[in-house]
């Protein structure tokens, strides 16, 4: 055990993660020259895409040092807020973890949610400088940065490039002589965390662990110590994101992969602990939170026939991501489809395109909504996350909604933009600090709501993209909301309803009828477009009708021929519109989510 070390990198997303544990990968010959390429960890398609970490992964590497063998359990984490559960999770089963900072860019909002994260764990933090050979790159800037925001020593700070190998043999060794070995009993009962787990098509379920106590031996009865639930270990491989290595024993402080011939992930839980049926530990691992949904959206199939098709597809993109969270359900305007639970925005864009590119699914998804808590005026409390479920106006004594803690790190020159925007979107500001002369903090109480449409996308634009953005759940509060309705020729459309702010339900309903009205093709009657709260219509437009020329076969003859042409036109205009339906294209119900303020 004391040549174990297990550690994790964190960091901001786009500052070199993946690329640091390549080179780590290369330098321990973890990888042959022919097999190694670019985010080596990254196995999705659309994480090499777009550059972005978007599952947890680990590999075993051996690395020789004053004579000495090392095991040196690395786990890559994403770097994106949406996925910091995945972070959570990794680091519970670590001694250290490297917080890797861009030399150019200095601490972000997301480096700081990371190292708080790994505090709670009593974790072993080295500061690593990364991109110190770029021209822009400020190493003792960025040292400052760390230690004013992060309070963390930086006398030591390892200064590398991940890109071309600077001071990855230095980084080795400060891993080796300042990350503490694991500390475990080998002789006590057997004790595991199982921090992840996926499906194989060839072995079945498999579970990533990490051994705490004694040791798991191929033929071993296992107990999983929530479900209760025994089982035979029937086979055990080290992680390796090209070919694993196969053991007969995981001994104490090791991490390794166990399979148990499962069919599905449900027996095994995230966070839960494994132990030996015969002689059992006393206390399970505490400490870990499993994966809450964030952000609720309805997804159809575009083609209501391949309902079936989306519900296999889920079923097998859940068995990957153990925080995806669906149930049933119908629209008048769209059919039938299922209401998906989320962990942010990114994460609903991924699975989306996960479900369109791997099971070849043409997908539409609702506004994103929150979960909303309704007391009713009868004591009853409902928690409503579809606009649509929203009880009666006159049946709700009060609605509370989620609020989150958001902190935003922006260059000075932009914080009236932020200010402004934060101010519009019903921020309260808890907290402002400058980190240096050039940069501020700012930490507001915002609105779920506020944040799960654009907000990222407007911070943005309005930083020219410097600004980092990170958030965490605090509370419900009080908020004088109402369901904001939209009416296409005289029908509400349910897909299309959202929960305002009151003050700002007339802008939005103002906004979306406008946008629809340019979507809305032209129909042979008028359609009138409404915005509505209750019973009142707080906005309209109409949709003319396309002009048909009834006339054109009268070529001279009584004008009392064309009149009753056109009468009739009129009569047949007036039936139609108090039959007519309207079909609403695609671009209708996207239209909601690019709404500008």
């Amino acid at each position: 055990m004391q040549n174990i070390r297990n550690f994790s990198i964190i960091a901001h997303i786009d500052h070199g993660k993946s690329t640091l544990a390549d080179r780590l990968i290369q330098e321990c010959g973890g990888i042959s020259e022919r097999e190694m390429r670019a985010q080596v960890m990254d196995t999705m398609e659309i994480e090499k895409e777009r550059g972005i970490t978007i599952k947890a992964q680990s590999v075993r590497l051996e690395y020789v040092y004053q004579g000495k063998t090392y095991i040196l359990n690395l786990i890559d984490t994403p770097g994106h807020v949406d996925f910091s559960y995945e972070v959570s999770r990794s680091l519970s089963s670590c001694e250290g973890a490297l917080l890797v900072v861009d030399s150019t860019q200095g601490v972000e909002a997301q480096t700081i949610a990371n190292v708080y994260i790994a505090l709670d764990n009593h974790l072993e933090i080295l500061p690593v400088l990364n991109k110190i050979d770029l021209p822009a790159s400020d190493v003792a800037k960025a040292k400052e940065d760390i230690e004013n925001t992060i309070a963390l020593d930086c006398s030591e700070a390892l200064e590398v490039s991940a890109k071309s190998g600077i001071g990855i043999q230095a980084l080795l060794e400060a891993i080796i002589e300042k990350i503490p070995a694991p500390s475990g009993n080998p002789d006590a009962p057997t004790k595991a965390l199982i921090y992840d787990s996926w499906f194989d098509n060839y072995l079945g379920a498999l579970s990533l662990v990490r051994v705490i106590d004694g040791s798991i031996s191929i033929g071993q009865k296992i107990t999983m110590m929530h479900t209760g639930k025994t089982h035979e270990v029937l086979g055990l491989m080290y992680p390796h994101p090209i070919n694993q290595r196969k053991t007969n024993k995981l001994e104490c402080g090791e991490i390794g992969i166990v399979s148990l011939g499962l069919k599905s992930l449900t027996d095994i839980a995230v966070g839960d602990t494994m132990t030996d049926e015969g002689n059992p530990t006393a206390n399970p691992v505490d400490g870990f939170v499993p994966a809450k949904p964030f952000v609720f959206a309805g997804i159809y199939p575009i083609q209501t026939d391949r309902f079936e098709e989306l519900r296999e597809a889920l079923n097998k993109l859940k068995l990957n991501d153990s925080a995806l969270d669906f149930e049933p359900e119908t629209s008048v305007a769209l059919g039938f489809g299922f209401r998906v639970g989320f962990l942010g925005l990114l994460h609903m864009e991924v699975v989306k395109e996960r479900l369109e590119r791997e099971f070849d699914l043409e997908l539409i998804a609702t506004a994103p909504t929150v979960v909303y808590e309704v007391h009713l005026t009868n004591g009853n409390i409902v928690n409503v996350q579809n606009p649509s479920q929203l009880p009666p106006e006159q049946t709700i004594a009060k609605i509370l909604e989620p609020y989150v803690r958001a902190s935003i790190i922006t260059p000075s020159e932009y914080l009236g933009n932020v200010i402004g925007l934060l101010n519009q979107r019903r921020g309260v500001q808890e907290k402002m600090e400058y980190i240096n002369q050039s940069r501020v903090m700012l930490v507001y109480a915002l609105p779920s709501n506020e944040i799960v449409m654009d907000f990222y996308d407007k911070l943005k634009s309005s930083t020219k993209g410097y600004a980092s953005f990170d958030y965490e759940m605090i509370e419900y509060r009080e908020g004088d909301l109402v369901k904001l309705d939209v009416r296409v020729a005289g029908d509400v459309v349910d897909a299309l309803s959202i929960i305002v702010d009151r003050s700002k339900s007339y802008q939005k309903g103002r906004a979306l009828v406008e946008a629809m009205k340019e979507l809305i093709p032209r129909q042979l009657f008028e359609v009138a477009i409404q915005a509505s709260v209750g019973n009142k219509i707080i906005a309209r437009e109409t949709v003319k009708s396309m002009g048909k020329n009834v006339t054109a076969k009268c070529y001279g003859g009584d004008i009392t021929r064309k009149r009753k042409l056109l009468e009739k036109q009129k009569e047949g205009k007036k039936r139609m519109k108090a039959i007519g339906k309207v079909e609403l294209p695609q671009e209708a119900f996207l239209s909601v989510l690019k709404i500008d303020e």
